[in-house]
């Protein structure tokens, strides 16, 4: 099978890696990110992913570069945020899995316990029929801390919150709200 893999961090990826790579899955990387702020952390875990996809030598893109204005636009003043960040990205890459032929598209997300894992796989299903290409569902929540143990020992950039304005507001102020 030919996939592509939506790609959030080094980190998170390095477990999904592992797993697709030991089922033969023909894997693709790709980033698309525009949640992430500010700019430095946005670089750092895409160098970080750019890094893991070079030493097991799997295609890697970004696409579309840092995106911000749609996030802020979209999602930053939403009553569920997380689910216009995961719209957003989920149906960008099943747009782009589709216009390039691969037969399926899956998420380095799933393998996150910190994710709304059923309102992301729910997501990215509708975002997949959408575009007339399969979502390869796995729970790769297991290997999250066995990822996490491997991404340090490979030297990965690890990140502190999931990557948008609000939740870095969250992690550093304790605050639940604009």
């Amino acid at each position: 099978m030919k996939l592509l893999l939506h790609v959030c961090c080094g980190p998170c990826a390095v477990y999904p890696l592992e797993i697709l790579k030991s089922e033969n899955i023909d894997i693709h990387g790709l980033f698309y990110n525009p949640n992430i702020h500010p700019y430095t952390e946005y670089s750092s875990r895409l160098n970080s992913a750019k890094m893991l996809f070079e030493k097991a030598e799997i295609d890697f893109k970004e696409l579309d570069g840092y995106g911000l204005d749609l996030f802020l636009k979209q999602a930053v003043f939403s009553e569920n945020r997380c689910m216009e960040c995961y719209s957003i990205r989920m149906d960008r890459i099943a747009g782009e899995a589709s216009n390039r032929k691969f037969e399926a598209f899956t998420t380095t997300l799933l393998v996150s316990p910190y994710q709304k894992h059923e309102m992301l796989a729910e997501i990215a299903q509708e975002a997949g029929k959408r575009h007339g290409v399969n979502f390869y569902y796995r729970d790769f929540r297991e290997g999250f801390r066995k990822g996490q143990e491997q991404a340090r020992a490979l030297g990965l950039y690890m990140q502190k919150y999931c990557g948008c304005i609000v939740s870095e507001k969250e992690r550093y102020l304790g605050s639940k709200s604009l």
